[in-house]
């Protein structure tokens, strides 16, 4: 269980902060990067959860729990246990990816296929939603580019590739299961 007697330390004044293993780095990152995007991507479903009920606010809840263990997964540059280590590094699993391929697929089926693309926006959740695919969408991003350098979970890239599609369908559901999307328009306002 983590204890946070203190909430500042000083450590970082130098611009500098410490990975999961200990080892210190400049806080601009790539790998300080990747996890604090996954971070931002925290916030903003909690900012969605405030508009969220029943299945979606439960799925939403099991996702910001997957999203702390995604950050400390990203934050653990070694992949394997250091003699140092009390306890083995937190990764992403499989069954993580696939539990929200399976929510994905219900999702799929509630919602006529699309014939357009749609714009965000729609219900308050489900401009939330888009925002919560975007930043996750740039979360994925820097881990691809970070795994391009350094070592990274497969798990946790396919889980970010996944938690977009997820916040997309789940944006249409939210749109009265997208009888309420957006559509755009190529062209509208020429």
């Amino acid at each position: 269980m983590v204890v946070l007697n203190k909430i500042y330390t000083k450590t970082g004044d130098s611009g500098e902060t410490a990975l999961g293993n200990g080892s210190r780095v400049a806080k601009h990152a790539l790998r300080v990067n990747a996890y604090g995007t996954v971070d931002e991507t925290n916030a903003t479903v909690g900012l969605a959860r405030l508009h969220a009920s029943g299945d979606i606010d439960g799925q939403l809840a099991m996702i910001q729990n997957d999203l702390f263990d995604l950050g400390a997964d990203l934050c653990r540059p070694d992949m394997e246990m250091d003699a140092q280590s009390e306890y083995p590094p937190l990764r992403m699993s499989d069954a993580q990816v696939d539990r929200l391929e399976s929510e994905i697929d219900a999702m799929t089926q509630a919602v006529e296929p699309l014939r357009s693309f749609i714009l965000p926006g729609g219900s308050a959740l489900a401009a939330h939603l888009h925002l919560c695919r975007t930043v996750s969408r740039r979360a994925e991003r820097l881990s691809v580019e970070l795994a391009t350098m350094e070592s990274v979970n497969p798990a946790a890239v396919k889980y970010l590739n996944r938690l977009s599609d997820w916040f997309f369908q789940a944006s249409r559901i939210a749109n009265d299961d997208g009888k309420n999307d957006v559509l755009w328009v190529p062209g509208a306002n020429r």
